[in-house]
């Protein structure tokens, strides 16, 4: 009883130490301004070896084209769900990098209008005889301009939770994710060509925690406890972080283009340029909700796994035995597979019956995901069995071979394009009462086989 009740307060627990930072850094007292949160994005770009020479570049505006407004639960908000100061924060980011040369923009208008004052100013103070006076520089000009914005924010794209209660002790833990998009593009002053665009997607945690305590301990004396938390990822980070991210990518993908170039030897700018190619390749290759995907071109494997045989006959006793099986495999289409397997097990069933015995299986399987990086998989087919009694049956021959037909399930986990791990559960339905050597009512004998495995793909 005693152990029940761990395993239920053990798992909203899982989630209260998971996330124990913002559990024990509650704020009990007012907090003094501070400098913002930096992220390892932001010091990835700040790392970047510096430009031959800046890159100017004008930000005219970089806005927020998702029309979201915050999402409640009562009511309606009319806060939008994205900072509105995305282009302030893409002149931040580009600021850090050293890249640029950053000329304003967002707000021409106020800019020209100063220096319509200074130079009217000016000539005042030189029609007075004050010949000191000189009139303004030019205006410095963008080589480049940076266009593009937030084009999605989309809330609840994946939620959740779990929970337990007993005899009044439990706990509940609750998550929800969003996601938001963002748009980078260079685009040419001298003839308006876009150099370059990126895309960059951030997601949102929302999560709460809770566990409590009801419980009469004694007559009349009742005890409550409860504590919990919620944490919200702010949105203003998960955009800087990810606007940050497509500078990075910019900059990078700009000197593969040879549009610029670094102030290091070309060997630095390649090494770099074969550390992003192959990052975006792995993160190209995974799907929403973190579905990493192997774009696989073997068609063929072999696998090896072991696990246990577990008897279902006349006898009323029921005992596990072991089971090795070897595995061929060909890819017939993405979805569906031929395979042949070999095993060799132990029938196990009552005080004194044990046999050893093998069977040979023809299966067409379905992957149902064929491509992740996580895939379950169904089989079906019909196979035959083979047995060696270890004591003499005047009934039965010394090899007598049965016909069978077998399905199942498994989870398969790719550790490579060349290697996977896999599990698998089976029902084997066999066409003889005779596998424990005891014939008794209408039903058939049949057994189940549990095993884990490896297997090489070629």
């Amino acid at each position: 009883m005693t152990l029940l009740r761990f395993a239920f307060i053990a798992l909203p627990a899982s989630f209260l130490i998971t996330s124990c930072g913002a559990y024990l850094n509650q704020p009990y007292a007012k907090q003094v301004a501070r400098t913002g949160e930096t992220s390892s994005t932001n010091k990835n770009l700040k790392n970047l070896p510096k430009p031959l020479e800046p890159i100017v570049a004008g930000i005219y505006n970089f806005r927020d084209q998702t029309g979201q407004y915050k999402n409640v639960d009562v009511g309606s908000s009319f806060s939008t769900a994205v900072p509105q100061g995305g282009t302030t924060i893409l002149a931040k980011a580009l600021e850090d990098s050293g890249w640029f040369t950053i000329v304003e923009r967002e707000n021409l208008g106020n800019l020209l209008n100063e220096r319509n004052i200074i130079n009217t100013t000016r000539e005042q103070f030189r029609q007075a005889g004050d010949k000191t006076q000189s009139a303004l520089p030019p205006l410095l000009f963008a080589g480049i301009l940076l266009e593009g914005g937030i084009t999605s924010y989309d809330s609840n794209i994946i939620t959740g939770g779990t929970g337990a209660r007993y005899f009044g002790v439990g706990g509940s833990t609750q998550y929800r994710e969003d996601r938001l998009t963002v748009y980078l593009r260079a685009v040419s002053t001298t003839n308006g060509k876009v150099l370059k665009t990126v895309y960059v997607s951030k997601t949102i945690l929302s999560q709460a925690v809770s566990a409590n305590l009801f419980r009469y301990v004694n007559f009349q004396r009742l005890l409550e406890v409860e504590t919990g938390f919620t944490s919200n990822e702010p949105v203003q980070l998960a955009l800087k972080e990810a606007i940050e991210k497509a500078v990075e990518s910019l900059i990078i993908e700009g000197i593969a283009a040879d549009l610029w170039k670094s102030k290091e030897e070309k060997s630095i700018d390649d090494q770099l340029v074969t550390q992003y190619n192959k990052l975006k390749e792995q993160e190209e290759s995974t799907l929403l909700y973190n579905r990493e995907q192997f774009n696989r071109t073997q068609k063929n494997e072999v696998s090896a796994s072991s696990g246990v045989n577990v008897l279902f006959g006349d006898y009323k006793q029921k005992k596990a035995g072991y089971s090795f099986r070897l595995s061929y495999a060909r890819e017939l289409s993405k979805i569906f597979s031929g395979e042949i397997n070999f095993n060799a097990f132990e029938l196990v069933t009552g005080k004194s019956f044990k046999n050893h015995a093998f069977s040979l299986d023809l299966n067409l399987r379905a992957n149902l995901l064929p491509n992740d990086k996580i895939s379950p998989y169904v089989y079906l087919g019909p196979g035959m069995i083979g047995t060696n009694t270890l004591f003499e049956s005047n009934s039965e021959k010394d090899n007598p071979i049965f016909w069978k037909m077998q399905y199942g399930l498994g989870l398969n986990y790719n550790i490579s394009n060349s290697w996977g791990v896999f599990g698998f559960a089976e029902h084997n339905l066999s066409f003889t009462d005779k596998l424990d050597n005891l014939k008794l009512g209408k039903r058939n004998d049949y057994y189940f086989n549990f095993g884990l495995g490896l297997k090489y793909y070629f």
